[in-house]
């Protein structure tokens, strides 16, 4: 094959139209075995991949395709699939030949006929291509079918109502049982295809085709076990019984070498979680996926980060799986820096008391890096851990001022900024390093360290003694500053007003700061602040105090959580694109469905809490109720909500919707579907539902710019629940 190769090597080169004619038309006076055409049309196949134009040569091209030559035939569909939609004039001269080729005895013509057809959505194409691909569905060969399974997909992309009324819907629902595992998960790739369309009917499985599906999963390629596991999120299990059953038999794909595979089953399984009732199951299939993850991180570094984007929202659900293996994600020297900021963060997220130790030694190694950006992340992440794990505060505190004493500009700024939360987070606790932080204020030129530091000179003027004098160096800049260190002078200065109210050099000091923010600033905000420390200064000092001094309420790391029901909407991407953004395709995909957690009688308290239904457009008046005949699962006295074991043959419907909740059903109302979600810790029954907004709402960047760097005061919203990464 390789020899092959490297003579088809000397077609990579730029022709002429005029010769690549003049060669199809001698060719057709001596050329008994085909060898000419052949060359010929080799030549354009690679000019056509080259990116030249050959659609001129459409007319000599398709005269060569009553060739009996399988070579030549396959070129000549190629050269249709490049150019035939952009030749709806001349598209009708090959339709016979289509047609005879449809019903050739060989099925790799039938195949390669059937499969250029649906790749030319004109309207006289498909027309022709309606009977045949019906045909072709139900062809004696597995090759043959399974190709035209996919064929219906790119038809129900042309025209979707199309498709729906000449039945193919339905054809290929009835594939589900063949007997080939490959026709199999075409069959469920293509109708997966159709149901992830904002217009596409609804893809839904009843438990009997699910363990059909399950049981062609070892026979199936790995793109086709890709396919099957994730259409098993299609299935809404009824009892507690069903999905732990259908859990135990996906599990061995774990052990799966291909990381698409992994992934995909890991996706199943936290689907099926949120439906299963016996929490030791629960506890031993988390143990499971862990070191299949773990494995994943020995991969390319491409493969690496999208193991740890997955990883990153797995961890939030369900922080038992990796627990125990923080030191996997510890940085290696050759790791691209995108994968250092991935791992980085889930070490922040996986640190606890147990490890905090380990993981502070890390982050320590990680400040002395020559990478500005991972040296900033590293320094933030000391200042993180501190607020998160209470017994390890002493150390991180120790680690940050060792960090001061370097002297690096952007290091001691860093260090500046967690500092001041370090500070609401514990008060009264570590003032005594102040002094080592008024020592640096010339070295901060960053809006954001620079304001955290006026906001500690601020809140601590009382205990500083010469805060006047510092805070009057800040103002002498006071209108170059950013809006940011504005409103944090302004309020230091109001601050330390009210704690010396009667020295000269302070009142002279808010003055001239309230004065410039009143009259000489045109930001709305600042100003607005301005008056209104004004008015209060001037009207009440007392009250003033009162409200400006009032005990701040202590922060936490809540804010790093994702929403509940986001988050389970999220984990039914794992492994797609949505993953790596940490967004739902619906968001940056045109025409995407989007996914949730659907109710039922299985499903945890706590995720039906959040539940919200996903809004898809309406359908045209008159829609297709595509209702049976396939196999649907026997009837169980104890589910009353099941389908009839008799269900009737399609029928046009207007604007109505059918109440059967069948194999397939119609655009609409799914069944009370919808946004959903569970509790962090690996519980599903800890903790009140909240909303919150999503952190991870930015795509630029690996990990930088969180909101979730900025902690938030602790709320009555979370009362109760404990933290998610502490055990």
């Amino acid at each position: 094959m390789s020899t092959q190769q490297g003579q088809d090597a000397k077609f990579f080169q730029r022709g002429k139209i005029e010769e690549f004619r003049a060669e199809l038309q001698a060719a057709e006076a001596k050329d008994k075995k085909y060898q000419k055409r052949k060359t010929v049309l080799k030549k354009i196949v690679a000019n056509i991949t080259m990116g030249n134009d050959m659609s001129p040569l459409f007319h000599d091209v398709i005269q060569c395709i009553g060739t009996p030559l399988l070579e030549i035939k396959k070129m000549v569909y190629l050269f249709l699939v490049s150019y035939g939609r952009s030749k709806p004039d001349q598209i009708h001269l090959v339709i016979p030949s289509f047609l005879q080729d449809c019903n050739d005895r060989n099925p790799l013509i039938r195949a390669l006929a059937i499969r250029t057809m649906s790749y030319i959505p004109i309207s006289v194409v498909t027309e022709a291509l309606s009977d045949q691909l019906r045909h072709c569905l139900k062809d004696r060969d597995p090759y043959v079918r399974k190709t035209a399974a996919i064929c219906v997909a790119k038809v129900y992309t042309a025209d979707p109502r199309k498709a729906e009324r000449k039945g193919f819907v339905e054809l290929l629902r009835d594939m589900l049982i063949d007997e080939n595992a490959t026709v199999v998960a075409n069959a469920v790739a293509a109708l997966s295809e159709i149901g992830d369309r904002q217009d596409g009917v609804i893809f839904k499985l009843n438990l009997t085709i699910a363990n059909k599906l399950l049981g062609a999963l070892g026979e199936s390629s790995e793109w086709g076990q890709i396919y099957i596991l994730d259409s098993l999120l299609r299935y809404v299990p009824e009892q507690h019984a069903d999905a732990e059953m259908m859990a135990e038999r996906v599990i061995v794909q774990l052990q799966h070498a291909n990381s698409a595979v992994v992934l995909t089953t890991i996706k199943a399984l936290l689907y099926l979680m949120n439906y299963m009732g016996d929490r030791r199951l629960i506890d031993y299939i988390c143990r499971k996926m862990g070191p299949p993850l773990v494995t994943l991180l020995s991969s390319g570094p491409e493969v690496q980060y999208v193991a740890l984007r997955n990883i990153l929202l797995i961890i939030q659900r369900r922080p038992t799986v990796l627990k125990n293996d923080v030191k996997a994600f510890f940085c290696k020297y050759n790791d691209p820096i995108y994968v250092k900021l991935a791992k980085l963060e889930i070490m922040y997220r996986l640190a606890r008391e147990e490890n905090a130790r380990e993981v502070l030694a890390e982050l320590e190694e990680y400040a002395s890096e020559v990478d500005v950006d991972f040296v900033r992340k590293a320094v933030r992440s000391i200042g993180r851990l501190a607020i998160k794990v209470e017994p390890a505060a002493d150390k991180c505190i120790e680690s940050l001022l060792k960090l001061i004493e370097t002297k690096v500009t952007y290091v001691v700024q860093e260090a500046v900024i967690v500092t001041k939360d370090i500070f609401r987070r514990y008060p009264g606790k570590y003032e005594g390093i102040i002094p080592k932080l008024c020592e640096n204020l010339d070295a901060l030129d960053e809006p954001e360290a620079k304001a955290a530091m006026v906001w500690i000179l601020g809140q601590f003027a009382d205990k500083i003694d010469n805060a006047d004098e510092l805070l009057d160096d800040l103002v002498y800049s006071f209108l170059d500053e950013p809006a940011e260190v504005q409103l944090a002078l302004l309020t230091a200065v109001v601050k330390l007003f009210i704690y010396k109210s009667q020295s000269e050099v302070t009142k002279a000091l808010v003055h001239k700061v309230l004065k410039w923010a009143t009259e000489d600033i045109d930001n709305p905000d600042l100003r607005d602040r301005g008056f209104m420390y004004w008015r209060m200064l001037a009207m009440n000092p007392a009250i003033a105090a009162e409200i400006v001094l009032a005990e701040k309420p202590a922060i936490t790391t809540d804010s790093d959580r994702m929403d509940r029901g986001a988050l389970d909407q999220l984990l039914l991407h794992t492994g797609t694109l949505g993953s790596i953004y940490h967004k739902n395709p619906e968001t940056f995909i045109r025409n995407a469905a989007g996914r949730a957690l659907i109710d039922s009688p299985a499903l945890n308290a706590n995720s039906r809490a959040v539940l919200v239904s996903l809004a898809r457009p309406q359908l045209p008046p008159m829609a297709i109720s595509v209702s049976g005949p396939g196999p649907v699962e026997p009837a169980r006295p104890s589910q009353p909500g099941e389908a009839a074991n008799h269900v009737p043959l399609p029928t046009i419907v207007e604007s109505s919707r059918s109440d059967e909740r069948d194999l397939l059903d119609v655009e609409g109302d799914d069944g009370a579907g919808g946004d959903s979600g569970e509790g962090y810790p690996d519980g599903d029954d800890d903790g009140p539902v909240t909303k919150a907004a999503d952190p991870y709402a930015s795509l630029g960047g690996a990990f930088g710019g969180y909101v979730t760097d900025v902690p938030q005061p602790v709320g009555g919203s979370r009362s109760g629940d404990l933290d998610d990464l502490l055990f």
